[in-house]
C-alpha cells in the first residue's frame, strides 16, 4: 500500500508544478488553491509512505515520478521541446526509479 500511496504522490507533485506554473505567482485563484490542495495532499503521502519505506528511496522515487511527469507535460501541455535525448534522459530516471522500488 505503501508504494501505491507514493506512485499517486509523486503524479500529485507534477499536479502541483503545473498549477504553479499556471498560478501566474498566485494572482490565479483555481491554480494557486489546486496547487495548495495538491501540494498537502503530495506532501501527506509522501510522509505516509516513508512510515515504511525508507527516506532515501522514497524521496527519490518521489521526486523522480514528478521530474519524469513534469517534463512530460510541459512538452505535451505547454509546447516545450520533445527531442530523443530528453525522452533518452527520462527514461534514465525512470528506469532507475523502478530500479528503487526492486532493490528495495
Amino acid at each position: 500500500m505503501a508504494w501505491i500511496v507514493l506512485v499517486v504522490s509523486g503524479v500529485l507533485e507534477t499536479v502541483w508544478a503545473a498549477a504553479l506554473a499556471r498560478s501566474r505567482g498566485f494572482t490565479a485563484l483555481l491554480p494557486s488553491v489546486t496547487f495548495l490542495v495538491a501540494l498537502v495532499l503530495s506532501m501527506a503521502g509522501l510522509a505516509y509512505a516513508l512510515r515504511s519505506i525508507p527516506v532515501g528511496t522514497g524521496y527519490a522515487t518521489w521526486v523522480g515520478i514528478g521530474a519524469v511527469g513534469t517534463a512530460l507535460y510541459g512538452m505535451v501541455a505547454l509546447g516545450e521541446p520533445t527531442t530523443a535525448a530528453r525522452l533518452l534522459c527520462l527514461l534514465a530516471i525512470v528506469a532507475g526509479v523502478v530500479g528503487l522500488k526492486f532493490l528495495h
